[in-house]
C-alpha cells in the first residue's frame, strides 16, 4: 500500500469509543449500523496483522482515514469502503467477477466499488513515487497526474478517500515525531495538496500544507511559529477587544451575527512572504476577523459599521458579493487600521457563503495555488470548468443531498481524455479512444515510426486496443522502419488522434517525394543521354530553370509540371555572356490565363514590358507576396516569397533577385496546385469537381493516388486571387470523405 502502516496500538484502543463516537457522527441509524458490521468483518483481518512498534499499522491508518471522512460529513458508504479498503488482501477482491469479490458479497457493488478504486489509487501512487524520474517531474507534469488522478476515480468520493489516507499519514508523523520521507513530503505539496485546493476542500488542504512544511523545511516552519508565538498574546488580546467591539456595534444595530479570529496557518504565510518578498511584520492579515451574519443586506450593513469602528485602507476593499471569483466565492474583504494605525482584514460573510468556502464550494485556486516553487498554475480553462461544476456536488452537508447520478455525469463529463503512464511513470495525455500507436507518437514521433507491438499493464496487446486511464504502456518497436499504411484507414481503428494521422501521412508523402525524386531523375538523365548532354552539370541546370535544386526539377518532371521539351530547349537559350534583348523579350497578353498568356500581371520595379513566368514550383497568385529571380534567357521568374526554391536561389546570387509586384490583375486567372486528401469512394472526384464547376474555376490538371483506402489528389486550377482560392478549399472541406484540402 501506499504509506505502508503497521499495527503499533490494540485494536480496542484503536477502534473505542472515542473513535466510534467520530465515525458514527451525522449518520443515520441505518448508516451506522452498516459501518458498525463492516467493522466487526474487518477486526480478524486486522487482527491478524504483526504488531510492529516503529510504524502505523494498517488498523490505525484505516480509523484515522475514517475520522477524516467523517469530519467531512461524506456518507457511510464511503466510511465503509475506508475500513475495508485495508483489511482485505489482493486475492479476496475481484472487480472483473462480482460472485468472487469478499467485499461485493459482503457489503454491496458500490461500498466495493469505491474500495477498487480506492486501491487503483494507492497504486497509482506506488508506482509514480517509484519510478525513477516521477521525483523530477515539472509542474505540467503534476498537473497531468491530478488530471489522472480524477480522471481514474469513477466516483468523486474514491479521491476524498485518498486525500484522507494521505492526511492520516502526514498525522501520524507528527504525533509520533517519525520523520517524514522526503519523496511524500513533495508529493505532498506538488500532487495532493494542489489537489485538495482543486476540489475546494479546506480543512484538507490547509492541515496538509502546514504537516508536509514542517517536515521538509523545519528551520523555516520554526522560525515562523517562533515569530507567530512571539506575538500570540498581543494578538489574542487585539482580536479579542476587536471581537468585542464587534460585538457590542452589532447589537446596538439589533444585528444577529458570529464573529471569531480568522485562523493563518504557517505555510501560507511563508508562501506569501516569499512570493511577494514580504517581511513577517508586513503581512496585514495576520491578524483578521469574520463576521458571519444572515443574509445579505446584512453583509453591507455590517460593513459600514466595521467601517465607522475603523478607518478603511484605500483600495483594499473587495466585493465578492455583487462580483464572485470565477470560482464562485462570494465575501466581503475589507482592510482596515487600528487605533495604532496598524491595518488587519475583516471579512464578512452570510452562513450559506462561509459553507460553500468551507466545503469546497469556493477553493480559490485560480490566483492562490502555488507550486513547488512559489509559481501560480492553472490548468485550461474548459477543464477548470468542469471542475467548478463538479466544486458544487462536493455541499458534505447533512441538510443536503448529493444526487450520485449528477454526480456521475460529472465525473463521466470530466474524463474526456485519458491519461496513461511510461513505465518510468510519465503521465501522457491522449484523446478518447486512443491506442498504444497514439501513444508512441504523443511520446516521441520516431518512436511511432518505429512502433512494432504494446504492452499494456505487462500483457502484450494488439496495436488497435483501446486504452483507458490509469494503464502503464510500453512500446516495442524495431531499430528502424515506418508506420504501415494500415495505421492511416479509419475502419482499423488504428489511430484517434489526428496529431498521430498528420505524422503518418507526413512520413509517406515524404516516400513519395523520395520517389518523385528517383522517377524524375530516370527521365532528365534519359532525356540528357538522347540530346547527347550526359556531361551536363545537373546543379548549375536546374538553377537554369529556376529551380533551387536537382531534386526541385526531378519532381517537377515526375508530376509533369515541367516538361522535358523545357529542358531540351535550354540547350538552345543565348549564352550566359549574350546581352539580353529586352525587347526580344517582351510579347502581348491576352485577358486569360496567365500560363496560356504569359501576362502575369507582376510589374517589375524600375523595367518596363520585362518577360516575367510563374514559377511552377510555388505557384504564385494574387495578393500572395512576391519576388523576381532573373533567370538565364528566360526573363524573370515569380516566385511566393515563402518558397524554398527561391529562398535557395536568393542565398547562392542574390544579386539577381528583383523588386516585383502585382499590377492589374483583375482580367488574369493564376494557376495554383490544390492538394486534398480524403477516404477513396466511389464518386469522390465528381464530387469535388462539382465544387470547381460551382466556384467556376477551371481545372487544367489532375493528378490523383488511391493507396490503403486513402485518396491524395492534386488539382492544378486557375484561380483569379486568394478570396476565390479561399471559397474553393471550404467548398470542398465541406465534400464527404475529405480529411484534408490545402493549397501546395
Amino acid at each position: 500500500m501506499n504509506e505502508s502502516p503497521r499495527a503499533s496500538d490494540p485494536l480496542s484502543a484503536i477502534f473505542g469509543p472515542d473513535w466510534q463516537q467520530a465515525a458514527h457522527a451525522g449518520l443515520s441509524e441505518q448508516a451506522s449500523q452498516e459501518l458498525s458490521r463492516a467493522l466487526e468483518w474487518s477486526l480478524p483481518r486486522y487482527a491478524r496483522e504483526p504488531a510492529i512498534a516503529d510504524g502505523e499499522g494498517w488498523a490505525e491508518h484505516a480509523a484515522g482515514v475514517v475520522t477524516v471522512l467523517a469530519g467531512l460529513q461524506v456518507d457511510g458508504h464511503t466510511r465503509m469502503a475506508a475500513l475495508l479498503a485495508y483489511a482485505v488482501d489482493d486475492h479476496e477482491i475481484n472487480p472483473h467477477h462480482s460472485n468472487k469479490d469478499a467485499v461485493t458479497v459482503q457489503f454491496g457493488a458500490e461500498v466495493a466499488r469505491l474500495v477498487h478504486g480506492y486501491r487503483a489509487l494507492i497504486r497509482l501512487g506506488q508506482v509514480t513515487r517509484d519510478a525513477s524520474d516521477a521525483s523530477a517531474g515539472s509542474g505540467a507534469q503534476a498537473e497531468m497526474l491530478r488530471k489522472m488522478l480524477l480522471a481514474m476515480a469513477a466516483d468523486l468520493r474514491i479521491v476524498l478517500m485518498r486525500l484522507a489516507s494521505r492526511l492520516q499519514t502526514l498525522r501520524w508523523h507528527a504525533q509520533r515525531k517519525v520523520p517524514l520521507p522526503e519523496a511524500l513530503g513533495r508529493e505532498t505539496l506538488e500532487l495532493y495538496a494542489p489537489l485538495a485546493n482543486r476540489l475546494g476542500i479546506w480543512q484538507i488542504k490547509w492541515e496538509m500544507e502546514d504537516l508536509a512544511f514542517r517536515f521538509l523545511e523545519p528551520a523555516r516552519y520554526k522560525e515562523i511559529a517562533g515569530l507567530l508565538e512571539e506575538k500570540r498574546v498581543e494578538r489574542e488580546a487585539f482580536i479579542a477587544d476587536a471581537i468585542a467591539r464587534v460585538r457590542q456595534a452589532l447589537e446596538n444595530a439589533g444585528i444577529s451575527a458570529e464573529v471569531t479570529g480568522r485562523p493563518k496557518h504557517i505555510y501560507s504565510i511563508w508562501n506569501k512572504m516569499r512570493n511577494r518578498r514580504l517581511d513577517f511584520a508586513d503581512l496585514y492579515d495576520l491578524r483578521a476577523l469574520r463576521i458571519i451574519v444572515d443574509d445579505i443586506r446584512t453583509c453591507y450593513t455590517v460593513l459600514g459599521l466595521v467601517h465607522h469602528l475603523w478607518t478603511p485602507v484605500p483600495n483594499e476593499f473587495d466585493d465578492y458579493i455583487s462580483r464572485p471569483k470565477p470560482n464562485g466565492y462570494r465575501s466581503l474583504h475589507t482592510v482596515v487600521y487600528d487605533h495604532d494605525g496598524r491595518p488587519f482584514e475583516v471579512q464578512i460573510r452570510t452562513r450559506e457563503m462561509h459553507q460553500f468556502a468551507e466545503f469546497g464550494m469556493a477553493a480559490h485556486w485560480r490566483y492562490k495555488e502555488a507550486g513547488a516553487k512559489g509559481g501560480q498554475v492553472s490548468a485550461d480553462s474548459e477543464y477548470d470548468r468542469k471542475l467548478s461544476w463538479i466544486r458544487q456536488l462536493l455541499a458534505w452537508k447533512a441538510d443536503v443531498q448529493v444526487d450520485d447520478q449528477l454526480g456521475q455525469t460529472a465525473l463521466n463529463s470530466l474524463s474526456d481524455n485519458i491519461y496513461v503512464l511510461t513505465p518510468q511513470a510519465r503521465v501522457i495525455e491522449l484523446p478518447p479512444g486512443a491506442t498504444p500507436v497514439d501513444f508512441a507518437y504523443q511520446v516521441h514521433t520516431d518512436l511511432g515510426h518505429r512502433c512494432r507491438g504494446a504492452r499494456v499493464d505487462g500483457v502484450m496487446v494488439p496495436l488497435n486496443t483501446r486504452l483507458v486511464t490509469g494503464q502503464t504502456v510500453e512500446i516495442i518497436a524495431a531499430k528502424s522502419g515506418g508506420p504501415s499504411r494500415d495505421w492511416l484507414n479509419p475502419q482499423l481503428g488504428y489511430l484517434a488522434s489526428q496529431r498521430s494521422r498528420a505524422k503518418v501521412r507526413a512520413w509517406f508523402n515524404a516516400i513519395d517525394i523520395q520517389e518523385r525524386i528517383a522517377q524524375g531523375q530516370a527521365m532528365l538523365e534519359k532525356e540528357l543521354q538522347r540530346l547527347g548532354k550526359t556531361a551536363t552539370n545537373l546543379e548549375l541546370l536546374a538553377q537554369q530553370l529556376g529551380f533551387a535544386c536537382t531534386e526541385d526539377l526531378y519532381v517537377a518532371l515526375a508530376k509533369d509540371e515541367f516538361s522535358l521539351r523545357q529542358v531540351a530547349a535550354a540547350f538552345e537559350a543565348p549564352p550566359e555572356d549574350a546581352a539580353p534583348d529586352l525587347s526580344a523579350l517582351t510579347r502581348d497578353s491576352r485577358p486569360e490565363s496567365a500560363v496560356h498568356a504569359g501576362k502575369s500581371g507582376v510589374l517589375v520595379v524600375g523595367v518596363d514590358s520585362l518577360l516575367t513566368q510563374l514559377a511552377k514550383c510555388c505557384r504564385p497568385a494574387p495578393p500572395d507576396l512576391i519576388s523576381g529571380f532573373v533567370t538565364r534567357g528566360r526573363g524573370v521568374s515569380i516566385h511566393r516569397c515563402d518558397c524554398k526554391s527561391f529562398r535557395e536561389l536568393a542565398k547562392r546570387e542574390p544579386e539577381r533577385v528583383i523588386d516585383v509586384a502585382w499590377g492589374d490583375t483583375r482580367d488574369a486567372v493564376y494557376p495554383v496546385d490544390i492538394v486534398v486528401l480524403a477516404n477513396d469512394r466511389h464518386g469522390l472526384l465528381r464530387d469535388i469537381s462539382e465544387v470547381f464547376a460551382r466556384q467556376r474555376i477551371n481545372v487544367i490538371g489532375v493528378n490523383t493516388q488511391s493507396r490503403q483506402a486513402i485518396a491524395r489528389m492534386v488539382f492544378t486550377a486557375e484561380v483569379g486571387n486568394g478570396d476565390h482560392l479561399a471559397r474553393a478549399l471550404a467548398g470542398i472541406r465541406e465534400v464527404p470523405g475529405v480529411l484534408e484540402a490545402d493549397r501546395r
